[in-house]
């Protein structure tokens, strides 16, 4: 019996446009890893322009003339990113303040959405990839509502380098899936 082969991001035009996203989450980490005396106020601005930007590029994927599978997970996401990226850039010292309870909302929210991405595609060769990247995003966020917890900028330096090249990674293998197949 041949299992249907289902992608659950769906194909669009605007893979570029993630794959972009993903890049610049990369790039981002990596200045945050190699630059912290930039400071927290610096990474909250810049981590909240991005996610700004990426809740731009879902709602753009989901709304779209080819729209993705699961849009209304794009829509949601969008909206989120955009949310929690507008609160970011609103006030220096609000997002100090909150920096890492946002972050902890953003990656628990792709945690579960990688959680129930994994179980439709159950028929597929590595669906379990998927409950791997949801489990690792959740212990992230999870991790990041400590970190605020016990105010320790260090953690929360070190953890938001180190998701954000996670999530671009995420991200760009996301987007390398949603291209369409040349005729």
């Amino acid at each position: 019996m041949k299992t249907p082969d289902v992608n659950y991001l769906g194909v669009t035009r605007w893979w570029w446009a993630i794959l972009v996203i993903g890049i610049l989450l990369i790039l981002g980490g990596f200045a945050y890893w190699l630059w912290p005396a930039a400071g927290y106020a610096v990474a909250s601005q810049i981590f909240g322009w991005l996610l700004v930007l990426a809740g731009i590029v879902q709602l753009c994927v989901a709304v779209g003339p080819n729209k993705a599978r699961g849009w209304g997970w794009w829509i949601v996401g969008g909206v989120i990113d955009m949310f929690i990226g507008f609160m970011l850039v609103r006030s220096v010292i609000l997002s100090e303040m909150v920096f890492p309870y946002f972050l902890a909302i953003i990656f628990i929210f792709w945690g579960i959405e990688s959680f129930i991405s994994a179980g439709s595609r159950r028929s597929q060769r590595y669906w379990w990839l998927g409950l791997i990247n949801g489990l690792l995003l959740c212990i992230i966020g999870f991790f990041f509502i400590e970190a605020g917890w016990v105010s320790n900028m260090f953690m929360v330096s070190f953890l938001t380098s180190i998701s954000f090249i996670y999530w671009g990674f995420t991200v760009s293998l996301a987007a390398y899936e949603m291209r369409p197949e040349k005729k």
